[in-house]
């Protein structure tokens, strides 16, 4: 009801403007050719129909030059300079009102830029994948009052198409009728045809197909990397030339955890109106061991060699789109519940799906978590996220026989792995931190104990 009425305030006050504008510049017209709006019209010389017509010629030029709008690059955030332009839309296309023109690529996510108004693309300024960067002109609008027409469904292919009524040029030839009886075998005392063998025309073979044809094809093409690619392999060579990595590895029996999310899941789901996923354990677990051990938290200031601990706790979450892998981050998960942790995750996994990520929900994040099990993983070692410290690898869940109380038994059981700057962080503080993710997440309880 709101955007509604929103909507009515704005075209009445458009309304209202336009209108103010025609009667000052229709009184302007009005006083130089002679005529007052208070008397009427008096009688015109050719000189005054002449003054008359140019001002008429000005008056409509300058109405069809303020209908022609040209759309800006908006402005970028501080740590973005330039972006390619991706055109969704063409020169001659009508386009409605915040209806997305084109995509400018940047370095961590992609921007709409809509429509300012109803109207026709005039011109596009800038080439597809141009480089652009804030307030760099896009293109040209010219403003109509209504808003596109929808398309209508295409016709029947039938009523496309009507079928063409046959023509006697047209007619194939008839075939030949096929034979109900063998053809009498000539008996070998009838002489034989009496047809040169050279005269009799041979059968043409078909052409013989190229080597290699149908056994798949040997080709390949070029394309070129966007901006968002380009920056995730500049930043992933930049971790690997700065920090010294090493990583450790655990394992974690997921039984408990299974447990009482299969116990609980549907009383939370009623009350929060939320999945309750394995995610928020990890992330409420990782936290809970950061304040354990806050030099993982930390990071080397490489500019003035200092270490900077945070008093936060600003967990990435990875997330894999058709552009790329991004990372947005959920802010102070220290004061967070599950139910916070869940929703914070689904609002953010949905803003990456549609593309509607922006600097400020990847920004930041003092450490990160990728979690390649939802794509069957089974083991691997993450690469940190600079400027942070660590990463922590979660993978997929697999039932294996593990020994418990000296007996055997098959329990699901997930491979997790952390990968750290061994500059800031030794093996000692690495191994702690792990083994307290391992006890959170086997029993949550340590949580609630601050154990």
């Amino acid at each position: 009801m709101l955007s509604r009425s929103r909507c009515v305030s704005r075209a009445f006050s458009r309304s209202l403007s336009a209108f103010q504008k025609v009667r000052c510049w229709l009184r302007v017209i009005l006083f130089l050719a002679g005529v007052s709006l208070c008397q009427g019209p008096g009688y015109l010389n050719s000189r005054k129909v002449v003054k008359n017509e140019l001002l008429m010629i000005f008056f409509f030029a300058f109405f069809l030059e303020d209908d022609l709008v040209t759309v800006k690059t908006p402005a970028f955030a501080e740590s973005v300079t330039e972006g390619d332009v991706r055109w969704e839309k063409a020169v001659g296309d009508t386009v409605a009102e915040d209806e997305v023109v084109c995509e400018i690529e940047t370095d961590k996510t992609s921007v709409q830029v809509p429509s300012p108004a109803n109207g026709v693309i005039e011109a596009l300024l800038v080439p597809d994948g141009g480089k652009v960067e804030g307030g760099t002109p896009l293109f040209t609008l010219r403003k109509t009052g209504a808003a596109p027409a929808k398309a209508k469904p295409a016709e029947a292919p039938a009523a496309a198409a009507p079928k063409a009524e046959p023509t006697a040029a047209a007619v194939p030839p008839a075939a030949a009728p096929i034979p109900t009886q063998m053809p009498p075998v000539p008996s070998p005392s009838q002489p034989p045809s009496g047809k040169p063998v050279s005269a009799v025309k041979p059968t043409v073979a078909p052409p013989l197909a190229e080597p290699g044809a149908g056994k798949g094809l040997r080709s390949e093409h070029r394309e070129k990397m966007n901006r968002m690619r380009q920056r995730i392999a500049q930043r992933l060579k930049e971790a690997q030339n700065t920090c010294a990595m090493l990583t450790t590895f655990n394992e974690i029996d997921m039984s408990n955890i299974q447990e009482m999310r299969a116990r609980h899941k549907e009383a939370f789901l009623k009350k929060h109106n939320l999945k309750l996923g394995f995610m928020s354990a990890f992330v409420k677990a990782s936290a809970f061991a950061l304040q354990e051990q806050p030099v993982v938290n930390a990071v080397i200031d490489d500019t003035t060699k200092e270490v900077v601990y945070r008093d936060y706790i600003d967990i990435s979450v990875a997330v894999a789109t058709p552009r790329g892998l991004v990372v947005p981050v959920i802010r102070n998960v220290e004061a967070m519940n599950f139910a916070d942790i869940e929703r914070t995750i689904t609002e953010l996994g949905e803003k990456a799906r549609k593309n509607e990520l922006a600097i400020e929900d990847m920004d930041g994040g003092t450490f990160t978590i990728s979690n390649g099990g939802v794509f069957g993983s089974l083991f691997g070692t993450p690469i940190i996220n600079p400027p942070q410290s660590a990463i922590l690898g979660m993978h997929g869940i697999f039932d294996r026989p593990v020994a418990i109380g000296g007996k055997v038994e098959v329990r699901p059981m997930m491979y997790v792995a952390l990968t750290y700057d061994h500059r800031l962080i030794d093996g000692r503080e690495a191994v702690t931190f792990l083994r307290k993710i391992k006890a959170a997440v086997e029993d949550p309880r340590v949580l609630l104990l601050d154990l």
